[in-house]
């Protein structure tokens, strides 16, 4: 195995991007993890890319979330401490908020600090009996609540993680991070988590691939950072958004795909692109209820509660510890 790439010319907040960078680039198959699309700019155009017309996920998970909030807030009962993994728009946070019985606190986490305040500030100052504790942090991994949070999420803990974004996870990993939610929530806790459904791949691809362009500048968005901050050079021009359906994996897939044969230089080192060779930048993971209710319980959790749309577009579940 090679040593882990050290990355000594840059400060400190870019070295856990620059390693990344480096380390995916440098692989047979090369990827760009898609936890780096959200900086502010990536941010915004992901909430452009949920008003689509082809981007079912979202509006179709908020009217879930308005439809049965009442039966979710008698679910989840009062006083809880809410955890959000990965702060959007906090459209889908409102609805359940408005539903839930007098929550005591909520803890956005999201690894983009300038869109996590933002966020946090103005949905505290609509909820001004509700305290906010913003924490910047990247959610993939365990985290480390300030003390101000674990002194005052005295009551029980429940994730909220909307959005599907538990499809980007490979299984083995989605099953590690529910673990880690699971020790988090503790006991008696629980998660409210969206999943989409496998369906027809055309609908899958016209969702990734949207007519306006949108999602291919997200896609974008994280060589513009490369060049941006790490120095990179990229020709942006010279690659192409790429969306397919892996159907052995069950997954859509998102690429950079190379136009030309090119060198792109980032902190010193050069990365040689064949003419049709991709960067892989994110999975999107599909189930049927039964394969996410054994991706939950594999992790400790036990099914309470699935809602579905009437088109069986996409699911919400709530999850409880065992």
């Amino acid at each position: 195995m090679s040593p882990p790439i050290q990355v000594l010319d840059i400060p400190d907040h870019l070295r856990p991007f620059a390693d990344d960078v480096l380390d995916g680039l440098s692989k047979a198959q090369k990827e760009l993890s898609c936890k780096y699309f959200y900086d502010q700019r990536g941010s915004e155009l992901f909430n452009v890319i949920c008003e689509l017309d082809e981007y079912y996920p979202t509006r179709t998970e908020t009217a879930l979330l308005e439809t049965h909030g009442a039966e979710i807030a008698e679910i989840l009962g009062p006083g809880v401490c809410l955890i959000e993994y990965g702060c959007g728009s906090l459209v889908k946070t409102r609805c359940l908020l408005d539903a839930m019985q007098d929550p005591a606190l909520f803890i956005p986490i999201d690894i983009s600090e300038d869109h996590l305040i933002r966020s946090a500030k103005a949905l505290a100052d609509d909820y001004q009996d509700l305290k906010v504790i913003p924490v910047v942090a990247d959610f993939t991994d365990p985290v480390e609540f300030p003390e101000e949070a674990k002194k005052d999420c005295t009551g029980k803990r429940v994730g909220f993680f909307p959005g599907s974004t538990i499809g980007n996870f490979e299984r083995d990993r989605a099953v590690q991070f529910l673990k880690v939610v699971a020790g988090q929530v503790g006991e008696g806790g629980g998660l409210l988590v969206g999943a989409d459904l496998k369906k027809d791949e055309n609908v899958l691809i016209r969702a990734y691939d949207d007519s306006e362009g949108i999602t291919a500048a997200f896609n974008f968005n994280v060589m513009e950072r490369i060049n941006k901050e790490l120095g990179g050079d990229f020709d942006i021009s010279g690659f192409r958004h790429l969306a397919r359906y892996n159907r052995e994996h069950g997954r859509v897939e998102m690429h950079l795909l190379s136009l030309k044969e090119q060198t792109a230089k980032i902190l010193g080192r050069a990365f040689r692109f064949r003419e049709g060779e991709t960067i892989h930048t994110e999975n999107s993971h599909k189930y049927t209820l039964e394969e996410f209710r054994d991706l939950a319980q594999a992790a400790g959790f036990s099914t309470v509660k699935t809602w579905v749309d009437e088109d069986d577009l996409f699911s919400v579940h709530y999850l409880t510890v065992d």
